[in-house]
This record gives C-alpha cells, structure tokens and sequence, in this order.
C-alpha cells in the first residue's frame, strides 16, 4: 500500500479522522467518534461504500481511538497494513513561533498548552487529541500543522493593530488569521483550474462554513484576512460574532454586570447568525425568511452585508482581482449566499452567471458569466489532504 497519514481533528467532545494517501490525493476512510465521555457514543467509520458504526459509551479520547482502530481491524484492515507513516494533527493556533509543520516532542506539547489563551476553545482539545495519539501510536511521527501558518508572514501593515505598542509585542497582539491551510489549498487548486502560474494572480477566498473567513491573496502569498488575534474577528459566523466594537464588551462588563467568561461564551457560542435569528443552517434560514420570519430574514442580511464589505475591501488591497473563489460548506453549497454577496459588483468587473451558479453540481467549477474580467468560482476545500501533504514535507 502507498504511504498514508492518519490526519485526526479533536473536538471537546468528538474525534474527525481521514485516513489519506498525500500523493494520489485519495482519501481510503473517514469517522467521526461523537458524544465522547457521554452516557451514549458513536463511531462511524466511511471505507469506500462501506459503512460502519459503532454506539456505546466512550469514556475518552484514547477509548475513541482505540474504539476506530478496532473498527478498522473488524472490516479486515489491520493497523501494520494501512502504511502508515505519520500522524497529522489540525491546531487552530500556534502562536508566534509555530508556524510551520512540526514534529510534535514534549517541548511541543508544553508550548500549544501555554499557547491556550489565545484559542480556548480550540486548542486543549487539539493538545488532548496529540497526546492521545502518541500514546496509541507511540513508534509513528506526530506533526502538527496549524490554521494559523499560512499567514504567520502577513504584511505588517495587516498585521498589526493601531493599540500600545509596546503592550502589544509583549503579549504578541496581532493578527494571526486562521483557516490558513484551507485558503492555501484552494488558492492553489484555483490557480490549477486556471491552469495559470499562482504568481501572477490575485485571489480573494471566502470560506464560508460555521465558522467564516476571507483573504486577500496576491501572487500566493496573503496580504490581509477576516479572522485576527482569535476566530472571532471578521465576517459573521455560525455562532460568532465577527466584528464588533469593542466597547460594546466594555460596556457590558461595566454596565450590563457580565463577566469576561459570559461575554466571551456570548461572542463564540450565542452570536452570528445563531445569536441573530436562532439558526446556523441555512437551509432553515432560507426557509424560514421565506414563510416571513424576520428574524431570519434580517440575520442573513447582516451575513451578506458584513461578506461583500469584506469583498469591497479586499477588490481595494488588491488593486485588481483576477478570481474570488467561495469555498467550505456554505460556500460551495449554497447558490443564493454566492449570488447575494456579488449582485451589483459588475461595475467592479465581477459577474456571476446564474445558470452555472444555481447548478446542482459539486468539484471545482466556474460560476461567473463569460464577459465578467474577474472569475469567480467553487472550489471544494479539502483540509485533510493539505494537512497529510503537509506531514510529508518534514517525515
């Protein structure tokens, strides 16, 4: 069997696996283990047409893995025959100094944990995922590539906030952004659709899934994206706010009596689209702006204002934008979110065609019209396979 990389991303409560060949690009099996720690679990494994699943009480995330390989071991694919040569680990953040795909040690280890405050919700779960694993696969390379890598090098003029300087660099206050291995894939995969040298475009890439964010990317290297010193920052988001002000936080410590923990849980867990209108699936919010629900019908406004300002902004950094490329479950499935964010933009030289935008199909495709001087498209992201790739480079 080629070489694999078993690529794991860990929730607080849930395990997401793909079992990838980097080279063919093929992904052999995928699961999820849900409701960890939970009176009642389940395991899924995906191999090709096979399915299989499992319900029971997990009680951690070493039982949830051992539980997946026991699965693969039931369907005839035992662990030593899978070639296996790494391990790939998704981390939200990284920090400063983590960057670039990393063997994970215990000097690793201890450093993502320090690295907690900056993404609280994302990383412990990440780290509790790390150390699981090399305790199962203690003889396989563990490697960590982080959301935040793609745009450790953003032009400083994008990096930094207009705060104290110097209170800035000593608690390293900048802008991160994150979702960075999927803006590089597709930015990537659009230029091979293009069939066009990455150097000589400019690229503005919407990935738009419960948690949402764009970039600017000129000869494939980012110059400005949506999200941050945390994922809060940027467009709206399933239960995230996007941008506020941030006196409005001061205003409700001081005056509504909330604590730092209430308004934190508020702005990543009760806001966005959640927060506005009660749902995150736009396949209900559609539905619901379309038997009259206001609420809904005024949520799914501020989405699109909040996107195609960030559209606007970004034609403005770039200069010129060769392709906008949507991408991630809301951008590549939803035809009236892509027809929304750009109605209107065709004096700024981009037009979609509505036909190719409402088909039904799925893969990389072109959705602008024929005359439109920008080309928009779909491309399915694959965060999986960027993150096997990646592993390969330091295995």
């Amino acid at each position: 069997m080629a070489d694999t990389v078993l690529v794991l991303n860990s929730g607080s409560s849930s395990l997401k696996y793909q079992l990838m060949q980097p080279d063919t690009g093929i992904s052999l099996a995928s699961g999820l283990v849900e409701r960890i720690g939970e009176e009642t679990s389940t395991v899924t494994l995906k191999w090709g047409n096979e399915e299989t699943s499992r319900d029971g009480r997990i009680a951690d995330h070493e039982a949830a893995l051992r539980t997946t390989f026991d699965l693969f071991a039931e369907s005839g694919r035992h662990l030593d025959d899978l070639g296996l040569v790494a391990v790939g680990h998704r981390v939200v953040h990284g920090g400063q100094a983590l960057y670039r795909p990393t063997i994970v040690d215990d000097a690793v280890v201890t450093t993502l944990k320090e690295l907690a405050a900056l993404a609280p919700l994302h990383n412990p779960p990440a780290v509790l995922g790390i150390e699981v694993a090399r305790r199962v696969l203690p003889d396989l390379p563990h490697i960590a590539v982080f959301d935040t890598a793609f745009f450790h090098d953003l032009p400083s003029a994008a990096a930094t906030y207009a705060m104290d300087r110097e209170l800035a660099q000593r608690w390293d206050i900048r802008r991160y952004g994150f979702h960075g291995t999927s803006h590089q894939y597709v930015s990537q995969q659009a230029a091979q659709f293009l069939d066009a040298p990455i150097e000589s475009l400019n690229q503005i890439v919407l990935h738009l899934g419960n948690g949402a964010s764009a970039s600017a990317i000129a000869g494939g290297r980012p110059v400005d994206t949506s999200m941050g010193f945390t994922p809060m920052e940027g467009l709206v988001m399933g239960t995230r706010s996007g941008d506020i002000d941030p006196g409005v936080l001061i205003y409700l410590w001081r005056t509504a009596g909330m604590s730092v923990e209430e308004i934190e849980t508020m702005l990543n867990r009760h806001s966005g689209m959640y927060g506005l209108g009660g749902e995150i699936d736009f396949r209900v919010v559609h539905e619901r702006i379309e038997s009259g629900d206001e609420a809904a019908q005024l949520a799914y406004e501020v989405y699109i204002h909040r996107l195609r300002k960030y559209v606007g902004a970004y034609l403005a950094v770039l200069g010129h934008t060769d392709v906008v490329t949507f991408t991630a479950g809301v951008g590549e499935n939803d035809a009236r979110v892509r027809r929304d964010a750009l109605t209107g933009l065709a004096p700024l030289g981009i037009e979609l065609d509505e036909h190719l935008n409402d088909s039904p199909a799925r893969g990389a495709r072109r959705i602008s019209a024929d005359k439109s001087p920008t080309t928009v498209l779909v491309i399915p992201t694959n965060e999986e396979l960027a993150i096997a790739q990646a592993c390969l480079t330091v295995v």
